[in-house]
């Protein structure tokens, strides 16, 4: 994902956020000078370098032109939306995201991999459980839905280390590249998880469409870029493992990087990405200059004019760092009008593959996220974490996905350039015409948006269109026509309607369906908009319109429509064609729900049609309700005796041919407990600072070199926790050293990511805390000590919190390897001397040899609590004390509650969103996990935020049964503040669902582990 992620880590040479900002320019300088130049000579032959289809093409299943994919022989659009299984580690409601996407009209998704879940040791690679595919896939295919796989093995994607596992920072050689212990390192994975996808490619009668090797494969620095050798070998691995479905590539912008016709390393199909407004959330409403494309076609047919125009990944929403203004904010800022204007003019420039990251992003549980990230990865999708679907952009790009559904000709129409004043009458509105082919009678797109696109202002306008009849001046029925701002509208000319020519509506098209001898055609419009349409008709037709609201004008073949938007729908019929006149909010509580690949049928009014069937007269709707609600279906046949809905036989009556039917809702009591009232209990989790503690079976430090290519050693032995298997969740040192008795002060310098935290004891006396910023990644500290007893041993205790590794973004540099654990110390016993310190440290129990194979490698940190398994369900609370975190001890030091949790909700009908909320921290900073049934679902840092909520989906948490609830509190300073912890369960609004019932995942209890100290 994204241009530049830019990490936040130190770099040897220059500051990272120095490199990220000249990485980026150094990107966006040769395209904005290359492109411009060649825009300018526009009317010279632009290269072109054609590679057919039949000669690298390995099936025939998914095949392409410059136009679009075939699937199977058909044209198709791919409209398709990000979705990472692992951000929802919930088997069985994969389906539910599925059939979200597919409501909306899309047809695909794309999906990452993560490799460091999947091999956390070398050789060792696990797909079970949570990480299997197989449930995935099937998934996809019983909602009907495509996918384009993209393993990597680098993927960003805000993950830790770039979805690379830990153990790969141990290798001397440069990350992707064609140095031969990384090559060597990716072998297996690449083989297990391309054996994987091979499996469910479409030509195994799976879904699978597209494979992308690599990922951003962009730009490197220090190193011969880009390596044909190195992408050559990552294609290599993929056929090798039985992949033969079209290689796509996908460039972080589009430089051409292994296009077709550029030789070794080429892709069969070039695409690139673009987050065009970037990831300033806290300012919403500020669109960035320069953030438009109007050459985006023009680039693609000097780049790659053999293959379909591809956005593989189209801004969908944004990250927010820590310290940032929240998912909510992100939400506002990449909103339904940022996707009226920038995805209509991708449609503009013909893009026929458009994946939009992300439609759904998940949670970054279990320590899998980045280190400039927290652990919600909301994303402001248009499906919000929690799974609901109340944001507005949702229901817009359900409008713009089913209008590309029934418009075939835009598949075929050429793009032109984006002008000013040949089609519209006003500098304040540019346009730009996908031709339609006369000599076929294909219809023309204009996509009108404003010249600046970013504008709050209202323009009018009137238009100047060519039609396979000739020049038309549109409106003819009132004065102009009105573009508000941050809006765009697709006009529409010569356009079919199921047999039936529209000479041009200026109203948008949502989606029309023959149904026997009927034509429906749904259209809308924005608040406070005269729009017009033309139908080509027969001078005998009869027309009966709703009311004296639509004017209508017959003319000789030709009737016309125009009227204002109004919140109550107006139909117009046309002898057997009949027209929908909606507002658009009004369209967005529209479905089109498929019951065979040649039809389907129109529903308004659920929350959310999942599917529809029509079985011996018998409709069946698969729905979601959030309030009580009026349906009505569109298109059933007159034969129909009976309704259900969700299984259960439902009362209907018919008015004016269409099915319709109440559903009543009433909100389920819920009776949530109270968190304050659980039976808690604790235990210490620093034991590790007792007088007493023994760790001799914690791993010794004394690696006395590295191969960690990105930092050099400045310490005795390594003190690099990933040089010893440790990747992820609280580190923890120990350091033993004999005192000279003149030691005053202990300097340290530890790294942890973005937000993290340390603190260090002496022995049993705290010596303080660095409690972290949003900004800081490695922090230099020094300590005062205590009067010291010459000859007297003495252990210093240093905990860190791993806040994941950096991304790997920019090959050359390996900013992935920048290692967590302690960089540099002095404990200075005079102004030259220091007294030696001999280090043992621990991280996750038995770091690699991850005891908890259903919960993966990450899940874990090297907490006591953590390395005994505590928190997973049933522990021996019998040898804990009770004590409740609600009032929890003021002192710094580590501290784990534990209580179970009984529910019994009616999830059976219901789909219930809990979360997590911590209202509240007072005594000082602390740093809090929360486990649910084992699985770390929140890492709440009060003093940095956003993230105050964390959503647990049901499957993780027991809806009806027993659940048991984690927290780890590691408080970080003295404060004469009594501490408060403020935290509760709460729930959203219930929806009445037709989902498949949730299958609780695996989830193992607690025993005894071996070798656990």
């Amino acid at each position: 994902m994204g241009l530049i992620n830019p990490t936040k880590t130190p770099a040897p040479i220059v500051p990272a956020n120095y490199l990220a900002n000249a990485i980026r320019f150094l990107i966006l300088l040769p395209i904005i000078f290359w492109t411009i130049w060649n825009y300018a000579l526009e009317t010279r032959e632009a290269p072109k370098i054609f590679i057919g289809n039949g000669e690298r093409s390995l099936q025939d299943s998914v095949t392409w032109d410059e136009h679009s994919l075939y699937i199977k022989g058909e044209r198709v659009m791919i409209m398709s939306g990000e979705f990472h299984p692992w951000r929802l580690p919930v088997p069985s409601l994969w389906l539910d995201i599925f059939q979200k996407i597919k409501a909306m009209g899309f047809n695909c998704v794309s999906f990452y991999s993560n490799w460091a879940l999947l091999e956390g040791k070398p050789g060792n690679f696990s797909a079970e459980g949570v990480f299997a595919y197989d449930q995935f896939f099937e998934a996809a295919t019983k909602a009907g839905v495509y996918l384009i796989a993209r393993p990597g093995p680098y993927i960003n994607a805000e993950v830790s280390f770039g979805g690379f596992p830990g153990w790969l920072q141990r290798i001397k050689g440069h990350l992707r590249t064609p140095d031969e212990d990384y090559l060597a390192a990716t072998d297996n994975y690449a083989a297990q998880m391309g054996a994987i996808i091979a499996r469910a490619q479409i030509t195994n009668g799976g879904p699978v469409i597209l494979y992308q090797p690599e990922n951003e494969y962009t730009v490197g620095v220090s190193i011969p870029f880009p390596s044909g050798k190195y992408m050559q070998y990552v294609e290599d691995q993929a056929r090798k493992a039985g992949i033969v479905v079209p290689l796509i590539s996908n460039d972080a912008v589009p430089l051409g990087t292994n296009a077709p016709g550029t030789g070794l390393g080429e892709v069969d199909i070039y695409g690139h990405d673009a987050y065009p407004v970037q990831f300033d959330c806290a300012n919403p409403s500020i669109w960035p200059p320069l953030a438009l494309s109007g050459i985006y076609h023009q680039t693609h047919e000097l780049q790659s004019p053999s293959t379909p125009f591809s956005l593989v990944e189209f801004q969908g929403g944004a990250y927010d760092p820590w310290g940032g203004p929240g998912f909510n904010n992100c939400a506002a800022f990449i909103n339904d009008e940022f996707e009226r204007v920038f995805y209509k003019n991708n449609f503009a420039a013909g893009a026929t593959i458009h994946n939009i990251y992300m439609i759904y992003g998940g949670t970054n549980w279990g320590n899998i996220g980045h280190p400039g990230g927290y652990t919600s990865y909301d994303y402001g999708a248009a499906i919000s974490e929690d799974r609901t679907l109340t944001r507005e952009k949702y229901s817009e790009l359900k409008l713009q996905a089913e209008w590309l559904k029934v418009s075939p000709d835009y598949l075929i129409a050429e793009p032109g350039a984006a002008l000013v004043w040949r089609y519209a009458d006003n500098a304040a509105i540019t346009v730009t015409r996908l031709a339609g082919n006369s000599t076929s009678g294909t219809g023309s797109f204009f996509v009108v948006r404003h010249s600046d696109y970013s504008s709050t202002a209202s323009d009018n306008y009137t238009m100047k269109l060519p039609t396979l009849n000739g020049d038309i001046s549109i409106p003819t029925l009132f004065d102009a026509l009105t573009l508000h701002g941050r809006d765009s509208k697709i006009v529409v000319t010569d356009y079919d309607v199921q047999g039936t020519k529209l000479l041009y509506s200026t109203a948008e098209i949502f989606t029309h369906q023959k149904f026997k001898n009927t034509t429906v055609l749904l259209v809308y419009s924005g608040p406070n908009e005269l729009n017009e349409l033309a139908v080509q008709t027969t001078g005998t037709s009869s027309i009966v319109a709703a009311d004296d609201s639509i004017r209508v004008n017959r003319t000789s073949g030709l009737v016309t429509l125009a009227w204002d938007t109004s919140p109550t729908r107006r139909i117009v019929q046309i002898d057997d064609f009949h027209i929908y006149i909606l507002d658009r909010n009004s369209a967005y509580n529209y479905w089109v729900s498929e019951i065979n690949r040649s039809s389907s049928l129109i529903v308004n009014g659920p929350y959310l049609v999942r599917s529809a069937s029509i079985d011996n007269g018998v409709l069946s709707l698969s729905a979601d309700f959030n309030k009580s609600t009026t349906i009505e279906v569109i298109g059933t046949s007159s034969d129909m005796t009976a309704l259900e809905i969700n299984g259960a036989k439902t009362d209907f009556r018919i008015e004016d041919g269409r099915v319709v039917a109440n559903v009543a809702y009433s909100a389920p009591s819920l009776n949530l407990p109270s968190l304050s009232g659980l039976s808690w209990t604790y235990i210490d989790s620093l034991p590790e600072i007792q007088a007493d503690y023994d760790d001799s079976a914690w791993v010794a430090a004394d690696h006395p070199s590295t191969n960690n290519s990105y930092q050099s050693l400045r310490t005795p032995t390594s003190l690099f926790a990933g040089d010893y298997g440790f990747h992820a969740g609280v580190l923890l040192f120990r350091g033993h050293f004999t005192a000279k008795g003149t030691e005053k002060y202990f300097e340290i310098k530890t790294q942890g990511g973005t937000a993290y935290g340390h603190s260090v004891w002496l022995n049993g006396t705290f010596l303080g805390s660095w409690i972290g910023d949003a900004s800081t990644s490695s922090y230099d500290a020094t300590y005062t000590l205590p009067s010291l007893s010459q000859g007297e041993s003495y252990v210093l205790t240093v905990v860190i919190d791993h806040m994941g590794l950096d991304g790997n973004y920019v090959p050359g540099i390996d900013t992935g390897k920048a290692p967590r654990g302690i960089l540099n110390y002095r404990l200075a016993s005079s102004i030259i001397n220091t007294t030696p310190i001999t280090w043992k440290l621990t991280g996750n129990l038995h770091g690699e040899d991850y005891v908890d194979r259903a919960r993966g490698p990450l899940n874990e940190g090297g907490l006591y609590a953590e390395r005994q398994g505590y928190h997973q369900p049933r522990p021996p609370v019998g040898n804990f004390t009770p004590n409740s975190p609600f009032s929890a001890p003021g002192k710094p030091g580590v501290s784990f509650y534990m209580a179970p949790l009984s529910l019994n909700l009616p999830s059976d009908k219901y789909d219930i969103p809990l979360s997590f909320s911590f209202r509240n921290v007072a005594g000082g900073a602390a740093r809090i996990q929360l486990y649910v049934n084992g699985w770390q679902f929140g890492k709440f840092v009060g003093h940095i935020g956003p993230q105050t909520s964390f959503p647990v989906p049901e499957g993780i948490l027991n809806y009806n049964g027993e659940n048991w609830i984690g927290l780890i509190v590691w408080r970080m300073e003295e404060s004469g503040e009594a501490p408060i912890l403020d935290v509760k369960l709460e729930a959203g609004v219930p929806v009445l669902t037709g989902r498949d019932p949730v299958a609780s995942v695996e989830s193992p209890k607690w025993s005894t582990r071996e070798g656990a100290y």
